[in-house]
């Protein structure tokens, strides 16, 4: 927990995520970080589900789609904000 703490751009991710009940897509989550890499964008979400705090749901007839958090992630986002 103490290297996503460290990293402010899992920290944004994680924020955003909790706030969001019906998720957020890649170009979102790209737009949110406005760090101009999308491939640093998707190496965090990759990390973050691997950790499994995060989930990519697929939507149907051509709708992006969503990363939510799992209940893991909703618990350590919210251990996080507390610690912010």
């Amino acid at each position: 927990m103490r290297k996503i703490v460290e990293e402010d751009e899992l920290v944004t991710i994680l924020a955003a995520l909790s706030s969001t009940p019906e998720g957020l897509s890649n170009a979102q989550l790209d737009r949110l970080l406005s760090n101009n890499s999308q491939w640093r964008t998707l190496s965090h979400v990759r990390e973050l589900i691997a950790l499994g705090f995060v989930q990519y749901h697929a939507q149907f007839f051509g709708d992006s789609g969503k990363y939510r958090l799992t209940d893991l992630g909703k618990a350590i986002g919210s251990r996080i904000q507390a610690s912010h």
